[in-house]
């Protein structure tokens, strides 16, 4: 069995907790929060502290980050690395590097793994590009989000001073996509391919005007895109936005002997974006426990875990069943 806790409580928290009933050689030690445990309403889970996370050492097999890409990640990822083996969804692309650098260092002298940036986008589309790119090495690669709840964008909204509640839609511009497979070249910027829409609740006498620039001018988040900012009531919010859909494509064109055209075309569609990425999240806690047993320590990404660490079944059964 190998024994997860689960840091951090909230939609991807509790996405985890239900991945891992799935998972029969997984067991959940426990929910870690900076919440009082008395108010962590788990589905079954002992709640605990944060604090309270060091005294486990030596029972706990696997961290699952489930905190923000903005501000929780960066500093808990490479602090709990420094006694635990990790895994987190750290989505903020153009700061990928530097966090990697950060958690290598630490696994490294602490002997722990730590897998980062999993799930669907950093991680699955990550993969996907990667085999379409390695396959047609002529060609152009696109990558297209939603229509769907983007989590790290609405926690973004969320830590701007005076945003009570948000959420945010990312949504791709379908008719690019049709030119592309058609085999239309296009050169795009990220701006061409797709919108951002804001739906936000403000806390009382907050500055409607300043949040709007903060959200629109954002770096890494909003400012290289078309983004519409909607301020409204906490009761539209809950009425209106409550699911969390989400999905994407990644698409590769290009052309082998003779020009002749290949598309390879990757597609998700998805009723609950924190349920998924947290059944990622479970998946690669496997990996990550057996490259630990491996003694493989440092950090790593989805680009550097081979298929079969991913999977219970053992390696003869693969080769028969899915070869």
């Amino acid at each position: 069995m190998i024994k997860i806790a689960i840091v951090g409580y909230g939609n991807l928290g509790r996405g985890v907790e239900r991945a891992l009933k799935q998972n029969a050689d997984m067991e959940l030690v426990g929910v870690f929060s900076r919440r009082d445990p008395a108010n962590v309403a788990t589905e079954g889970a002992p709640a605990f502290t944060l604090d309270e996370l060091n005294a486990q050492k030596g029972k706990i097999d696997v961290c699952i980050l489930c905190g923000g890409s903005a501000t929780d990640l960066p500093v808990q990822t490479p602090a709990i690395t420094k006694n635990f083996n990790t895994i987190d969804s750290f989505d903020t692309h153009a700061k990928i590097p530097e966090h990697f650098a950060a958690v290598d260092q630490v696994a490294k002298e602490n002997q722990t793994v730590s897998i980062i940036s999993t799930g669907w986008d950093p991680g699955l589309f990550s993969l996907n590009r990667l085999y379409a790119e390695s396959i047609l090495p002529k060609g152009e690669t696109y990558t297209f989000w939603g229509k769907g709840v983007s989590q790290g964008h609405s926690d973004a909204l969320r830590r701007i001073e005076g945003v009570k509640d948000a959420i945010q839609y990312t949504i791709p511009k379908s008719e690019v996509i049709e030119k592309l497979k058609a085999g239309e070249k296009m050169e795009l910027t990220t701006r061409d391919k797709h919108l951002r829409e804001c739906f936000v609740v403000l806390e009382e006498a907050a500055d409607e005007a300043a949040i709007k620039e903060e959200i629109v001018t954002m770096p890494n988040y909003f400012d290289e895109y078309d983004t519409i900012v909607h301020f409204i009531s906490a009761e539209e919010l809950a009425r209106d936005h409550h699911a969390m859909p989400h999905g994407g494509t990644v698409l590769r064109t290009g052309t082998t002997h003779e020009n002749t055209k290949q598309v390879i075309e990757y597609n998700l569609l998805l009723e609950s974006n924190p349920e998924f990425t947290a059944s990622v999240l479970v998946a690669y806690a496997r990996a990550c426990g057996r490259l630990a047993e491996e003694k493989q320590f440092g950090a790593f990404t989805v680009l550097d875990i081979a298929p079969k660490y991913l999977s219970p079944v053992d390696d003869a059964t693969l080769r028969k069943e899915l070869l």
